[in-house]
């Protein structure tokens, strides 16, 4: 059992990868970081010392802090946050534990690229669909929850990209876009390291939908369906991509513990 400030590795990666997942702030320092420059999916990395920033990161809500072993780092700022009145609790075992623990998934920064005022910053065509939206999602949800996406006409996504050091995808030329047979969720799955059955099978169905290959998953003429309907029903882009994070989150679900979920109509129903 965790201590009463402690979340154990097994506890939060049931919330890990869902909009009900904590503020996880890793607090590792540098030596300790280069030694694995990968992080529990969602983390944002946070120095120790800045205890005014990470309360501001909380906010009002709940943090995880994570540091090596979850020892004097993560306890001792956890302690700190406490007598502030600040909702946190310390990851038991820290990084290692959550590492060394079978099925977990870690995600690789050093394809993320280089930070513009605080958090990555995307760029791609406007109007989008399905990789387009699927993209946001596996970026906020695993790999840093404070990007920011810009949706542009297609002709201006250089000159965006080259004015506001954004980072181009799914568009044509761009290190995060279609390679083969595979779409741009695959090449940022691949890019960041990112290894789970759930995910490989959302990568599946994301992947059959974009490229119609509707054969491939059986849910993939559905995404499609769904994803045409928010185009319709949105006219902001971003408001579209608010909507299509609850979808993208509930296929997740699916994915992670729902996907041999059947319904059947109640026998002799209506008779």
């Amino acid at each position: 059992m965790a201590a009463p400030n402690a979340i154990t590795p097994r506890q939060l990666a049931r919330l890990v990868g869902t909009p009900n997942s904590p503020v996880l702030i890793d607090i590792r320092i540098d030596p300790d970081f280069a030694d694995d420059p990968r992080i529990i999916p969602g983390s944002i990395r946070h120095s120790h010392k800045d205890i005014d920033g990470l309360k501001a990161l909380i906010g009002s809500g709940l943090g995880v802090i994570i540091c090596q072993k979850g020892k004097k780092l993560s306890q001792g700022v956890v302690s700190w946050l406490r007598s502030a009145g600040c909702a946190a609790e310390y990851l038991e075992g820290g990084h290692f534990a959550w590492r060394d623990m079978p099925d977990t998934v870690l995600v690789d920064l050093t394809a993320l690229p280089a930070p513009v005022n605080g958090s990555s910053l995307w760029v791609t065509r406007h109007r989008p669909k399905i990789d387009r939206i699927a993209c946001p999602w596996l970026i906020r949800r695993f790999v840093d929850p404070m990007a920011r996406f810009l949706f542009v006409a297609p002709s201006e996504i250089q000159g965006v990209a080259e004015n506001f050091d954004a980072t181009p995808f799914d568009v044509d030329g761009a290190f995060f876009g279609h390679r083969g047979e595979k779409c741009t969720f695959d090449a940022m799955l691949e890019a960041f390291g990112i290894r789970s059955e759930p995910l490989d099978r959302l990568a599946n169905i994301v992947r059959a939908a974009d490229t119609n290959q509707h054969d491939a998953a059986p849910q993939a003429a559905g995404l499609l369906a769904l994803s045409v309907g928010l185009s319709r029903q949105y006219k902001d882009d971003h408001q579209q991509l608010e909507a299509g994070m609850s979808l993208y989150d509930a296929l997740y679900r699916w994915a992670r513990d729902g996907f041999e979920e059947t319904h059947d109509w109640p026998t002799g129903h209506g008779q």
